[in-house]
């Protein structure tokens, strides 16, 4: 990847961050500043943002843009607003997701159809309005948060895995038509990692999170690393890649029951 080294707040290349106010988004805010790129950071936690901003340099190194990107025009106003303040992005890190565990049928159908919104529409949106010019210019990167969950179907958490097997997919597809442009994608596939993602899906009562954990600044550091390299489907940590590379041979029912009881929340009434 083409490091930037631009610091002028008014223009050049710059990293363009989601869900950039807590866990892997702002670990992957940290290093690229400590690379040396200027940062773009979308959120919708303003006050976060503008602590995360000063930490790493202030209105000279980092821009702002308190967005919730669920809504339907949100993609829109975020390119018009970099398009008037004169950035231009080199990289695209769309972190930005949200997951709740529970029984499918027993949830508010609003809150799946929010989570699709997140999770994937406005990802393809996204990567669709920023992807272009890069491909124009003949340089340029985009990082597609997944998850391992992309790699099995998980009960109680069916729609989240549902979104993020769309995502590998969809990395994965695209990669192959940009061959030859000079723009790379990459699809970050992180197991269990240290962030409030487990407190607001509802995850950290259940028994997945007893597997083993990795920080944030890992799971960033590796991808950034993969992406020098190249590499499209990064699974960080060697017990995550053991797992994925298991779960490819073993019986898919058996995945998807395994899968199953890490997930279920203890206090289903429905529990066997």
């Amino acid at each position: 990847m083409k490091k930037t080294k631009t610091t002028a707040a008014g223009g050049g290349a710059r990293a363009l961050v989601t869900g950039a106010s807590s866990g892997i988004g702002a670990a992957f805010a940290r290093q690229l500043a400590a690379r040396g790129d200027a940062l773009v950071l979308v959120a919708r936690r303003e006050d976060r943002l503008r602590a995360l901003a000063a930490e790493l340099g202030g209105d000279e190194r980092v821009h702002v843009v308190a967005l919730d990107l669920a809504q339907p025009d949100a993609g829109g106003r975020l390119e018009d607003e970099l398009r008037k303040r004169g950035i231009t992005v080199d990289l695209l890190v769309n972190n930005a997701g949200v997951g709740h565990t529970g029984r499918f049928v027993e949830g508010p159908l609003e809150r799946a159809l929010a989570m699709i919104d997140l999770n994937a529409r406005a990802t393809v949106e996204l990567t669709r309005r920023f992807l272009a010019p890069m491909v124009e210019r003949g340089r340029g990167a985009v990082v597609n948060v997944v998850s391992t969950s992309a790699f099995q179907p998980v009960p109680y958490l069916a729609v989240y895995a549902a979104s993020k097997a769309f995502l590998l997919a969809f990395t994965e597809g695209i990669a192959d038509e940009l061959r030859g442009t000079g723009v790379r994608v990459q699809a970050l596939c992180p197991g269990l990692t240290e962030s409030e993602f487990h407190q607001v899906s509802g995850t950290d009562q259940v028994r997945f999170t007893r597997t083993p954990t990795m920080s944030a600044a890992d799971v960033a550091r590796a991808s950034l690393d993969a992406l020098e390299r190249g590499t499209l489907r990064v699974v960080p940590g060697l017990a995550n890649r053991v797992v994925a590379a298991t779960q490819s041979w073993l019986p898919r029912a058996l995945v998807r029951k395994v899968a199953g009881e890490l997930f279920r929340p203890p206090a289903d009434p429905h529990r066997d």
